[in-house]
């Protein structure tokens, strides 16, 4: 079948998938594949989870949409598990990463104007990427992405990520312009970089002396993925706004924007609005998510099977003159490359049944369900080490 219908945005690899168990998949072949990457980060607990699509099935069965209009159930039920797992208040759900990040972009719009900042600014990072709506794509700094749509909003101040230094440096240099940072706690399509030890505490104090928004983009790094349920937590901060999205739905489109009841409050019935965000599917599959994602052991499971993928990795690629070094954090791995490696992907799902995937040119990111064990973990080393060992002409 071809793709001349559809526009020109995604270069598919020629593998079609028609089923999905756990982190399997099946192409249309009858292959079957292990997934090293979950949709990006989006079936955490898994493809086709029992839980899930008896939960679909039921609610699809019952009702599928009224709009904001009226009161939703599921929604007030996944907003009060949220709130509880994170230490924040309230809030908006939505339909996406993008769209969660850019209700996290209006919150600090919002308070800058009610703290009388004509023009307020929001730090952001080298490397980020926080979605492609025009809004984020100015928070994000992928020239690949940006090309074409141009001029950028002004409102951001890049700063180096990970750097103390250099949010202490913005500070200095724009003052009480600066309204809200926001950072991913580990940026996924910047490389699967990680900051320093210390570096999110540090910025949250910093924030706090400051009066600015703490706001963290954990749309990858959320429910889960990093053997905590959300990143931060594993510096003992809570942040004044986050997003989430990917993992929640596990493939059912969700957002969410969470914040404190003091930055919340800001919106006031008719200022911000979705038409399917929080609808009784999405917000349904969400709570049966953190449900299978608690009741299933996956937090720990996340970070014993990450701990040995790294190590893993790390061993069986020690002085490889293709890698320069394997870092991550619970099941969020990437192995960063001495130069662009054409194909690795290919050859890793053709000849190895894994299927991987390369972010910024050059790195490996792994980012497999939750729920794989620790043979899942020795056919992903095998498979990403035959990749490379192939020594795929560049």
């Amino acid at each position: 079948m071809t793709a001349v219908c559809l526009m020109n945005t995604y270069k598919p690899m020629p593998l079609s998938f028609i089923r999905g168990e756990g982190a399997r998949l099946w192409d249309d072949s009858g292959r079957q594949y292990l997934d090293a990457v979950a949709g990006v980060a989006v079936t955490n607990v898994g493809h086709s989870h029992p839980k899930i699509v008896a939960a679909i099935s039921e609610q699809a069965g019952l009702l599928l949409h009224t709009s904001n209009h009226y009161r939703i159930d599921w929604q007030q039920k996944l907003a009060q598990r949220l709130t509880q797992l994170s230490g924040l208040e309230q809030v908006f759900f939505n339909n996406s990463g993008a769209e969660a990040n850019e209700t996290a972009l209006k919150l600090a719009r919002l308070y800058g104007w009610a703290k009388g900042i004509e023009h307020p600014l929001v730090l952001v990072m080298d490397n980020a990427f926080h979605g492609r709506t025009l809004g984020t794509l100015s928070a994000s700094d992928n020239g690949t992405a940006r090309l074409g749509y141009q001029p950028m909003s002004a409102e951001f101040v890049k700063v180096a990520f990970g750097d103390i230094v250099a949010i202490k440096q913005a500070t200095r240099v724009y003052g009480e312009r600066i309204v809200a940072v926001l950072v991913e706690p580990l940026q996924g399509e910047g490389g699967v970089a990680l900051p320093p030890p210390g570096y999110l505490k540090a910025l949250r104090g910093h924030c706090t002396q400051n009066g600015w928004l703490m706001m963290l983009d954990e749309i990858q790094t959320g429910i889960g993925r990093t053997g905590r349920w959300f990143a931060y937590q594993h510096e003992g901060i809570v942040p004044d706004v986050m997003t989430l999205a990917k993992a929640l739905g596990n493939g059912i489109p969700i957002g969410a924007c969470l914040a404190t009841a003091a930055v919340a409050r800001l919106f006031t019935p008719g200022s911000h609005g979705s038409t399917f965000g929080g609808n009784p599917l999405a917000c349904r599959v969400g709570c049966t998510v953190l449900d299978i994602v608690e009741g299933e052991g996956l937090l720990h499971n996340a970070a014993v099977q990450g701990e040995r993928l790294l190590a893993g990795l790390r061993t069986a690629l020690a002085g490889h003159p293709d890698v320069a070094q394997v870092r991550g954090m619970g099941l969020m791995i990437g192995i960063e490359l001495t130069r662009p490696i054409r194909e690795v992907c290919l050859v890793a799902a053709r000849e190895y049944g894994v299927l991987i995937n390369v972010t910024r040119g050059q790195t490996i990111r792994l980012l497999p369900p939750l729920v794989i064990d620790a043979a899942d973990v020795d056919r992903i080393v095998a498979g990403v080490v035959g990749a490379l060992g192939q020594r795929v002409t560049g």
